[in-house]
C-alpha cells in the first residue's frame, strides 16, 4: 500500500438522489488508525466558454438554491448516462444560451471539491457561435437569463461577486492567460 493511501474497510450509501449519491466510508489510515469519510459521488459535468464573433462571452444568470442567491456563470450541466462530455457541452450550450457552435475545443478537466466529492468538470471553449432558430428546451426546473459580456465586464462581475463559482473563475483565468499569450 502506498504510504498515503487510505484503505476502504466498509462503505454505506446513505443517500441516493437525482444528481448525487452520498456514502459514508470506514477507512484505514496510513498510520493504521481508522476514520470515517463522507463521500459524494457525482456523474461529472461540463462547462462551456462560449465566445461570440464579437469577442463577447455568453453567460447565464441563475438562482442557486444552495447559496440562496443569483450567480452569473458560464453555461454548464451534468453528464447524462452514456453521454460523452463533448455531446453534453453542445447540448448545454444550446439549452442554456440558444447557440450552437462551429468549433468546440476541450480546454481541461478538473475536480471541483476532491476533499469530499468525485465530480469531474470538463471545460470547453466554443467558438463560431450560431444563433439557433429552434433551441433545445431548458430542463423543466431550470430558469436562466442570458447575457453577453466582455472580458473587462466579467472582471467587474467577479469584483462584485456576481461571478462567484470556481468553474467560471477558472474559465476567466484561462481567457485572461490566453489573451496575454496572444499579446506577446
Amino acid at each position: 500500500m502506498n504510504r498515503l493511501n487510505e484503505e476502504t474497510i466498509a462503505k454505506e450509501k446513505i443517500f441516493s438522489g437525482k444528481i448525487i449519491d452520498v456514502y459514508v466510508e470506514d477507512v484505514r489510515l496510513p498510520n493504521g488508525e481508522n476514520a470515517k469519510r463522507e463521500v459524494v459521488k457525482h456523474p461529472g459535468a461540463v462547462a462551456v466558454i462560449p465566445i461570440t464573433n464579437e469577442g463577447k462571452i455568453v453567460m447565464v444568470r441563475q438562482y442557486r438554491k444552495a447559496l440562496e442567491r443569483q450567480l452569473v456563470e458560464i453555461p454548464a450541466g451534468k453528464l447524462e448516462k452514456g453521454e460523452s462530455p463533448e455531446i453534453t457541452a453542445r447540448r448545454e450550450l444550446e439549452e442554456e444560451t440558444g447557440y450552437g457552435c462551429e468549433s468546440l475545443k476541450h480546454v481541461i478537466s478538473f475536480y471541483t471539491s476532491p476533499g469530499f466529492a468525485d465530480e469531474l468538470v470538463h471545460l470547453y471553449l466554443a467558438e463560431g457561435l450560431i444563433k439557433l432558430e429552434n433551441k433545445a428546451s431548458l430542463d423543466e426546473d431550470e430558469f436562466v437569463e442570458v447575457l453577453e459580456v466582455t472580458l473587462e465586464e466579467a472582471r467587474k462581475l467577479i469584483e462584485d461577486k456576481e461571478i462567484y463559482d470556481a468553474k467560471t473563475a477558472y474559465a476567466f483565468q484561462y481567457l485572461t492567460l490566453k489573451q496575454l499569450s496572444e499579446e506577446i
